[in-house]
């Protein structure tokens, strides 16, 4: 009977894989798989794409954090409306599911420089003696809710952009405050001029006693556009599937009501519907989120774990998902696609993942938890694809992705920067902490850094070449803190090479286990490098202001070199596959800077001799 019952579970899978390959469904077809054994996977990165900090967790210092010293921060949204880029995100005081919860926000005009977060939803203190079906616990009379909602903004059709959150109650670090049995959503109108509206409720869990409710309904507003936007948000399938894990199990205005998680989508060309959920799942839709074609099953052929998938259609008329490639949260990374469905490549986005500095409850390592602009909630003027996501559930960054998608470069590289002239600087790829800036000052690309626990990175891919020449002008402000590493690195991001402006005024080069010294260097003086690459040879020959320095072996072999990276700091190997899942420490001085070094790349050439 065990058998036949087996047999008959693989039959129906069998039967189920054919019927989904069968239908229109999203799928991978590429080749590249992600390495977990690197933080950035090995991956051949997206030219261009600038990953900027805009909120460092501070518990020891919260005025250096905009007044905030929650350092569980996580589940970002993005949205552009009225010429400004808003990004809301949840903050615990130390840990997920553990309170009390709020939701901040920030604001931008360029997605480069960012105000500091205000409080959008404060913490609410959840009734005593409120309960859940099934579990043992009543709160007590200080417990707090927490937020843990899977939309923040809506743009309804009559210009009004509303923001919106969910209370809802974990009555222990393990209980889920996403179970239906929570205290309900609220929203509140983002105002042209910077303000905000009222907080009302815009939906409540039947397990919640309105009567208790510290907010009013939202139709008791006097504003009717505002209820009006209300009344369309919920009258939209697409919007309402967002809600599902925190609403009632058996909402009637939520389409489909398993609670799978996570829901984000996009439409096809045809006007058909991509449903993507957490693990990859995916199903289509051909009547605007009513219905789906199919119980949402993994997309075949991508690697995803429990982390987010985001997908869009980009500004090029092509489509991108953006997701972590493997089973743990890093790297971040973006598949393309000409159809929406087969997506044929798998390019890097962020292959970093800063020091967490603050244990908590169910932090995970990496960039993570991705989201873009939804569909409805505004298309920035640069045509860029516009990220947001959260570190180690720690800090909030975004990424500005250059659209079309790309990850090659031909010809010679010959770059300068001025901060009128932005086209040298849009072809670099920045990784740039609030405490790590990167950015063009004066003429220069300047790179900063005070951050204790992160590094600025600007990386310059080049023709892929076995053979290259390369020229860059390097004037360090200091000589005595900090250290800039400069990288030769294949396609996979592996260095055959290493030139080192150390901490002690000398510039080495890495030669095996050992560094070498090539000569000292001086604060505020230019130094000019210039190396004649030889992959065949595994060399290079390497000089300073002209004068010729000799030859050097890589440490490492490749097969050719492909970008040039410049790091105020170490290659990161922590953590790693085998990394504990859960930190429980705090690291020393989190919230302290360090002496600011210094250092600016004046020009850049790469000439490739093959």
């Amino acid at each position: 009977m065990k058998i036949n019952t087996k047999l008959s579970c693989l039959v129906m899978a069998i039967i189920m894989s054919n019927y989904v390959h069968a239908q229109d469904t999203v799928r991978y077809t590429g080749n590249t798989l992600s390495n977990v054994d690197y933080h950035h996977g090995q991956l051949k990165p997206v030219v261009g794409v600038h990953n900027i900090q805009v909120f460092r967790a501070n518990r020891e210092s919260p005025s250096l954090a905009g007044g905030h010293g929650f350092t569980y921060n996580h589940q970002p949204f993005l949205a552009f409306w009225n010429n400004t880029y808003y990004l809301q995100f949840l903050s615990n005081p130390i840990g997920e599911h553990i309170a009390e919860g709020k939701t901040l926000l920030q604001q931008s005009k360029d997605g480069y420089t960012w105000s500091s977060p205000v409080e959008l939803f404060p913490p609410y203190l959840v009734p005593e003696g409120f309960s859940k079906p099934n579990h043992p616990s009543k709160a007590g009379k200080n417990l707090y809710a927490i937020m843990h909602q899977r939309m923040g903004f809506y743009t309804a059709k009559n210009g009004k952009l509303l923001t919106i959150g969910y209370y809802g109650v974990a009555l222990d670090k393990k209980d889920d405050p996403n179970d239906g049995n929570g205290i309900g959503r609220v929203v509140r109108e983002i105002k042209s001029d910077g303000t905000f509206g009222p907080i009302y409720f815009i939906r409540f869990n039947s397990s919640f006693d309105q009567k208790q409710a510290k907010f009013p309904f939202y139709t008791v507003s006097k504003d009717k556009a505002f209820k009006e936007a209300c009344d369309e948000l919920m009258a939209d399938p697409l919007m309402m599937q967002q809600w599902v894990e925190e609403a009632d199990r058996n909402d009637p205005i939520v389409p489909y009501h398993r609670p799978i998680k996570a829901f984000a989508y996009y439409h096809l060309n045809n006007g058909d519907v991509v449903g993507l959920w957490k693990h990859a799942l995916t199903s289509i839709s051909k009547d605007g989120g009513k219905t789906w074609a199919y119980t949402p099953l993994r997309a075949p052929g991508f690697v995803n774990s429990n982390a987010k998938i985001w997908g869009q259609k980009t500004s090029d008329g092509r489509f991108a998902t953006v997701y972590n490639p493997s089973e743990f949260r890093w790297p971040l990374a973006v598949s393309t696609s000409e159809n929406g469905l087969d997506y044929t490549d798998l390019l890097l986005i962020n292959g970093e993942i800063t020091t967490m500095r603050y244990g908590g409850n169910y932090k995970s390592y990496g960039p993570q938890y991705v989201r873009g602009i939804q569909e409805g909630n505004g298309k920035p003027k640069d045509g860029a694809m516009w990220l947001t996501y959260s570190m180690n559930k720690e800090d909030m960054w975004v990424a500005k992705v250059p659209v079309p998608i790309q990850a090659s470069v031909e010809g010679t590289v010959e770059d300068n920067f001025t901060d009128t002239n932005q086209q040298a600087f849009s072809l670099w790829n920045i990784y740039s902490p609030l405490w790590a800036p990167v950015r063009v000052e004066g003429s220069a690309l300047v790179l900063r850094d005070s951050d204790p626990y992160d590094y600025a990175k600007a990386e310059r891919v080049i023709q892929a070449s076995k053979k290259v020449k390369l020229e860059f002008k390097i004037q360090p402000e200091q000589n005595n803190t900090g250290s800039l590493e400069i990288d030769l690195l294949n396609e996979e991001g592996l260095a055959a090479a290493r030139i080192i402006f150390d901490d002690q005024g000398a510039i080495k080069t890495k030669v095996g286990y050992r560094d070498n010294g090539v000569e000292a260097y001086e604060g505020g003086k230019d130094y000019l490098i210039g190396l004649e690459v030889d992959v065949p040879s595994r060399s290079y020959k390497i000089s300073v202001n002209g004068v010729d320095k000799g030859t050097r072996l890589f440490f490492q072999p490749v097969d050719k070199i492909c970008r040039i990276a410049f790091r105020t700091g170490q290659v990161r190997r922590f953590p790693d596959a085998n990394t504990p899942t859960d930190q429980d420490y705090d690291v020393k001085d989190a919230g302290k800077k360090e002496t600011e070094a210094i250092f600016k790349l004046i020009q850049f050439k790469a000439e490739p001799r093959n």
